[in-house]
């Protein structure tokens, strides 16, 4: 249940166009749906303004679709991260307007327009074509939490001229998400020349010295920028949650 739901439920029951048992019908499964594979947190959408995202990676398709039928009876937009492909047609079966996104492995259902709530542009720029799947889950994440959102991709600091001829983008965002593998040097170069929050996302991309992201990791968060914020290795997702909350001030 969102706010205006909420909203719009108290103001029928005190005009009395509702009743009171009504009222408690719709509100018995906050703040949570016990429903044996999960408790679905229906509550998060009046506490934090999005509502709960489920994580696909190591949930069975059954256990997938019947929280998603729990949260589309609540009329939530849905987004679904690290989905396999393998489960896709299943759930694409179940729910046709859903629509999968195969970079990221995301998937979302609209089930109400999105409200923009974001007060700026999110810009989410990646360092190399590699990174573009952590990436596009920042993009597909700071769109269903109500933001435009625009992006710079393949503007690594190998050709830093590629970042500069597009500097008038960076200068326009309100936030923005950097995301870079190898030894993660683009956050700093940005944070460098912007105004605005930086928020860094390391990536798993790279060769051997790399250790699957923690030399990226170490470069962000020893960064000699100021303001930038590093989130965990591949994580666009939170990276994109933290864009979002800081997009709405």
């Amino acid at each position: 249940m969102n706010p205006d739901d909420l909203k719009n439920l108290l103001t029928r029951v005190q005009e009395g166009k509702a009743s009171v048992e009504r009222a408690l019908k719709e509100l018995k499964s906050l703040p949570f749906e016990d429903i044996g594979c999960a408790h679905i947190d229906h509550h998060r959408h009046l506490r934090q303004g999005a509502p709960e995202t489920i994580f696909g990676e190591g949930k069975t398709t059954a256990q997938i679709r019947v929280i998603m039928e729990k949260m589309q009876g609540k009329k939530d937009n849905i987004l679904v991260t690290r989905l396999e492909p393998g489960k896709v047609p299943a759930l694409k079966r179940a729910f046709p307007k859903a629509k999968y996104y195969p970079q990221p492995r995301a998937l979302t259902l609209l089930n109400r327009p999105i409200q923009i709530l974001g007060k700026g542009t999110i810009l989410v720029v990646c360092a190399g074509t590699s990174d573009i799947p952590v990436a596009e889950e920042a993009m597909v994440t700071a769109r269903m939490m109500g933001n435009r959102v625009d992006h710079l991709y393949d503007v690594g600091v190998a050709g830093i001229h590629r970042l500069m001829s597009r500097r008038e983008k960076l200068f326009a965002a309100h936030v923005l998400i950097v995301v870079a593998g190898m030894e993660g040097a683009l956050p700093s170069v940005v944070g460098g020349m912007v105004d605005r929050p930086v928020i860094a996302v390391p990536t798993s991309v790279g060769y051997g010295s790399n250790f699957g992201g923690i030399t990226a990791l170490l470069a962000m968060l020893n960064s000699c920028a100021s303001g930038i914020a590093v989130v965990n290795i591949d994580n666009g997702y939170g990276a994109a949650h933290i864009a979002s909350l800081i997009n709405r001030v």
